[in-house]
């Protein structure tokens, strides 16, 4: 049900083939969880998505090139 607040959820054409959430995290410092959508080259394995994905993240956030990963998830985005 959509109520008229409520902005229509993008066309799922529009996201990537997978959904992502990495959680970084330097102790007693900083920390930040990301999250968005990925279309994986083809042939590419979970590790080749993961450092990529790191990549994209800490590019963002340099201060976090360091950290220590606390979560990550990587999930067909279909239900």
């Amino acid at each position: 049900m959509t109520t008229p607040n409520t902005p229509p959820a993008p066309d799922a054409a529009a996201q990537g083939s997978h959904q992502w959430i990495l959680t970084l995290e330097l102790p007693g410092s900083a920390a930040a969880t990301q999250f968005g959508t990925w279309n994986p080259m083809p042939g590419s394995t979970r590790h080749d998505v993961f450092v990529a994905i790191r990549q994209h993240v800490t590019s963002r956030f340099p201060e976090l090139k360091r950290a220590t990963v606390a979560f990550f998830a990587l999930e067909a985005n279909q239900l």
